[in-house]
């Protein structure tokens, strides 16, 4: 997010990440100075915030109502419409009285929402060294430049990308109940009624989730073998993705 109001103030980014690799990233940054006058920080003392819309809303990238003083940020996700709003505060703020009418949720609201929506987010998602940009559905989410200059994994990203040719994707899942007490195994390899392999479980919550899946078995019914016992699962396209994906 840049933070900065006009082109002659000192340029301002101000960088979200799973707080699990924030100094792996700030090493990763600092690498890429070179020289330059760039001061790279962590701001212990920002809160952010997830503003989901509600059942029904449908594409929430329109305005929001809101008392914007008190906020340092408040921006459309820029990822898709059905996130709704990502919201930055200082650290203490009540975020019901910046945007009247709204109420704090639990984070797991959070989660279950995106997995339903099948936004991937953090290292259990994209797990570094192994989520492909393209399989992540980043292409849809903002988060590939086709444009842009050089970048690490840029000559496998733009040659898949106008091949057209992506097998397999990340899509929401959902489990039929009972579940296992322990929940499903992050990485568990997801299986076809007839034994073949179709893709692997990155993440999820309760009896929704996030799997890497071979979108030719997308409409078969699937499952996980888990402690001897079969736990079935179905898969979706998400509605906001375009109308020309996983065709």
């Amino acid at each position: 997010f840049r933070l900065h109001g006009s082109a002659g103030e000192e340029p301002h980014i101000l960088l979200e990440c799973d707080s699990s690799v924030l100094e792996p990233l700030q090493k990763h940054l600092k690498l890429y100075k070179i020289r330059r006058k760039v001061d790279v920080a962590p701001c212990p003392d920002l809160s952010l915030w997830a503003v989901i819309p509600g059942e029904g809303a449908g594409d929430a990238s329109g305005s929001v109502p809101k008392r914007a003083g008190q906020a340092v940020l408040l921006t459309p996700d820029p990822r898709a419409g059905v996130m709704g709003w990502r919201l930055i505060t200082k650290k203490g703020a009540n975020p019901s009285e910046i945007i009247p009418g709204s109420r704090v949720g639990d984070v797991q609201d959070y989660h279950r929402h995106r997995y339903k929506q099948g936004i991937p987010e953090g290292v259990k998602d994209l797990p570094p060294g192994v989520a492909l940009p393209l399989e992540s559905n980043l292409a849809y989410m903002n988060g590939i430049s086709f444009t842009k200059g050089c970048y690490i994994g840029q000559e496998l990203t733009a040659r898949t990308h106008h091949m057209g040719v992506i097998r397999k994707r990340l899509l929401p899942v959902s489990f039929s109940a009972p579940l296992p007490e322990d929940g499903i195994p992050e990485g568990a390899e997801i299986l076809t009624e007839s034994g073949k392999a179709a893709g692997r479980f990155r993440a999820g919550g309760g009896d929704l989730g996030i799997a890497l899946l071979r979108l030719a078995h997308l409409n078969e019914p699937l499952c996980i073998n888990v402690g001897g016992d079969k736990v079935r699962l179905s898969a979706s396209t998400p509605e906001w993705w375009p109308k020309t994906a996983a065709k």
